[in-house]
């Protein structure tokens, strides 16, 4: 079939907007027609040449969408179905077999490689395929079974592509990756859609302060309708001794969402004795962090790098779900839509902090 796509043809350049050609799904795969996609830092950062893919290729990993055909080896959707796309995994290795597939051990191959396992692509041509296991930023795509996951039909589809990853990203860490308990304190650096989501479940898991940090007033005050307690600005004052002071010496948990290497050693300062800090900001290859080690010893710290809240997208989505559909996850306050042929628009209102998570709506 023909649809529309934004190709990345040389990074850094704007995306080019074409018409290809798509193949039919094989039987691990599902042919989905493309409502909605989220527009995430993670294209951006792979768009500029800062992810391990090659050029020519169709991004986007938040979709939504419809199924159209199915291969013959899927059995947990059909034709008719409401889905969002999330990252692909093997299903077979020890991470996966853990329930860790975040973590799988093919993640790259499958995720990154701009194919599928044996290097075809779902796209004719010299176009690449299967980004995060679905190239979404497209009217249609072929999606690898593993990543495509029901929805119910109730809730706009168009809303619901950022739970496969960013949404996902934010409340996993707090509820998966972390399990933050009743009464304990989380500090929670960038005000993002992933950052959002973190101080959304937080306040839903229990935790009694919650401090969000970012550098954009209108973010912070979002964090508040969220679930934020406290929120500090950066350059305001020292976010370090104003945590401290906040919580009564340090906090029991730090997430850093803003891929920043300075809001890692402040996070992993500000924890306190046996406290948790997760690493979930996406970086370029080679960056490297520091941290004083001393202390962090001393008080028996732990470093947790997570990838994709290490929930397991088929028992997780539907949770999220759920507490968008009771309001408790206000997901619609902080996208703002554009429509396709306006990506770049999106790109830019993303890279400058006005919108939080762009949703590119496809047309109809």
């Amino acid at each position: 079939m023909e649809v529309t796509a934004a190709v990345v043809r040389k990074f850094g350049a704007p995306f080019s907007i074409e018409q290809l050609r798509l193949g039919s799904p094989r039987p691990d795969e599902v042919l989905v027609r493309i409502v909605a996609t989220g527009l995430c830092h993670t294209d951006l950062n792979a768009r500029d040449g800062g992810m391990p893919i090659p050029e020519s290729i169709v991004l986007g990993h938040e979709g939504s969408g419809v199924v159209v055909e199915v291969g013959s080896e899927v059995h947990h959707v059909e034709q008719g179905d409401h889905v969002v796309l999330t990252v692909d995994s093997c299903g077979r290795c020890r991470s996966c077999r853990l329930a860790q597939p975040a973590h799988c051990e093919d993640l790259f191959a499958l995720n990154l490689s701009g194919g599928r396992r044996d290097g075809s692509s779902a796209f004719a041509g010299d176009v690449r395929s299967h980004f995060m296991g679905q190239s979404s930023l497209a009217t249609a795509t072929v999606a690898s079974g593993s990543s495509v996951v029901p929805v119910a039909k109730d809730l706009p589809l168009e809303l619901l592509g950022p739970l496969g990853c960013a949404v996902q990203t934010g409340a996993g860490t707090v509820m998966r990756a972390l399990r933050v308990i009743p009464g304990s304190s989380v500090a929670i650096f960038g005000a993002g859609a992933v950052g959002l989501s973190a101080v959304s479940a937080a306040a839903i898991a229990g935790a009694t302060r919650i401090v969000a940090i970012d550098r954009i007033d209108s973010r912070l005050a979002l964090a508040r309708r969220f679930g934020a307690t406290d929120v500090i600005r950066i350059g305001d004052s020292d976010v370090t001794a104003s945590i401290r002071d906040l919580t009564s010496g340090g906090v029991d948990y730090s997430i850093e969402c803003a891929g920043s290497v300075d809001a890692f050693r402040v996070a992993v300062d500000v924890l306190r004795s046996l406290g948790h800090c997760a690493v979930v900001g996406g970086v370029r290859p080679g960056t490297l962090a520091s941290f004083d080690w001393r202390p962090a010893q001393g008080k028996g710290v732990t470093i947790h790098a997570v990838v994709e809240g290490d929930a397991v997208p088929f028992e997780f989505i539907p949770i999220l779900e759920d507490l968008v559909r009771r309001g408790r996850l206000p997901l619609a306050e902080m996208v703002t839509y554009f429509e396709f042929d306006k990506i770049e628009e999106a790109v830019g209102a993303a890279e400058s902090g006005e919108v939080i998570k762009p949703i590119l709506r496809m047309p109809a």
